[in-house]
């Protein structure tokens, strides 16, 4: 049986309001304020009984709805407005949720970061499963996909290496996103590659795609076969790197995230661009997104001044993802399988010899609404902490 995080508070020991704001002290010692205004706005006799969506907008609301009386009977909460004559009636049950829900708005699904990156180890440090168990044990997947989301990547083992196995290995974890290089792309070394990752040359730490719109969310890439020597995977925790930035030099900092980088990609059949800042944060001021890919970058439209300013924090920003300290190291095996988010993890390579020894990895994007409304859904049915 599911718990509801609002158990536990769910009995009220005492109740006041103003005509602004009711107030609620629950049996576990814990007070909650809800506004008079958004008690109005949640109604339930305004929601669509099926769909739970709204059949108003707050333009049809009171601007300033006041409470004239609140009390509690039977385990429901009646409210009175000044001006309206039917009470409006809250659940317990419901108001603890929501009471539940405010306290960890800010906590779900916060990035564990990772800053040391050389000192961890991929077999030990994050998780694991296999496409057999994803199906066989809801509740391990469900904390799998959890951990996906607050480390920022993840791995599989033993997915079957025939071409074009990834789709379905993925698809419980979230949506294949379709781009121009197809569902699946290939990922090995060709003459004359119209992308610098279809070459046997490493690859220093970058994200993927941000010329698009949007940003691909997650990516995955599935080792079809891996070369004996060469070829090594590194990951690093952008946001993790981005915060070392942040408290080590705050005007540098500040200068990646107020400026929009023009990035560019161009073949015989797409021609991309997008604007966006190389670290980009919340409106709370929190880092949410990384998107530094230096093959990608098209001449900056600064003024001289603007430049010298600008170019003192890239090349700094560009100097610590090279320091081997944020990067852990993992060389994939045949039948592994990534999955990391691309808006938070940079990767790369080693360089390698195709020459010497084929590698071949398939690789696809999931889109990140996708993956965290899977992550959301058997979480509430395992019993998962998420």
């Amino acid at each position: 049986m599911r718990h509801d995080p609002g158990d536990a508070r769910a009995s009220i020991q005492r109740l006041d309001w103003t005509p602004a704001m009711l107030a609620v002290e629950w049996s576990d010692g814990r007070r909650s304020e809800f506004a008079s205004i958004w008690l109005r706005d949640n109604l339930s006799t305004d929601r669509d009984a099926f769909s739970g969506q709204r059949l108003i907008d707050i333009a049809d609301l009171p601007r300033s709805p006041r409470i004239h009386r609140a009390e509690l009977r039977d385990g429901v909460l009646a409210v009175e407005w000044e001006g309206e004559s039917a009470p409006a009636r809250f659940t317990t049950q419901w108001l603890a949720r929501q009471a539940a829900a405010l306290e960890r708005a800010s906590d779900r699904w916060r990035p564990r970061l990772w800053r040391e990156g050389a000192a961890r180890d991929a077999v030990r440090d994050f998780a694991w499963t296999t496409p057999g168990t994803m199906g066989a044990d809801p509740a391990a997947f469900a904390d799998w996909l959890l951990r996906l989301i607050v480390d920022g990547v993840a791995f599989l083992a033993d997915v079957p290496t025939e071409t074009g196995t990834i789709v379905p290995a993925v698809s419980p974890i979230g949506q294949v996103a379709e781009t121009n290089y197809g569902l699946v792309f290939d990922v090995r070394s060709v003459v004359q590659p119209e992308n610098l990752a279809y070459s046997d040359r490493g690859l220093g730490l970058h994200t993927d795609n941000p010329y698009r719109e949007p940003v691909p969310g997650f990516q995955a890439l599935h080792v079809l076969v891996a070369a004996p020597d060469g070829g090594e995977s590194l990951f690093a925790d952008g946001f993790a790197i981005a915060a070392a930035l942040r408290q080590e030099s705050p005007e540098d900092f500040e200068q990646l995230t107020c400026t929009a980088v023009p990035f560019v990609y161009r073949s015989r059949d797409a021609l991309l661009e997008a604007r966006r800042p190389l670290i980009q944060l919340s409106c709370a001021g929190e880092v949410i997104a990384v998107h530094y890919n230096n093959r990608s970058i098209a001449p900056f439209p600064l003024t001289a001044a603007a430049a010298e300013r600008y170019y003192g924090a890239y090349r700094r920003f560009a100097e610590m993802l090279r320091e081997p300290r944020f990067a852990l190291r993992f060389m994939m095996r045949t039948g592994h399988l990534v999955v990391f988010d691309n808006q938070r993890v940079l990767h790369g390579r080693t360089a390698f010899s195709s020459a010497r020894h084929p590698r071949h990895l398939q690789g696809c994007y999931l889109t990140r609404d996708s993956v965290r409304s899977r992550a959301a859904l058997l979480a509430a049915g395992s019993g998962s902490g998420a």
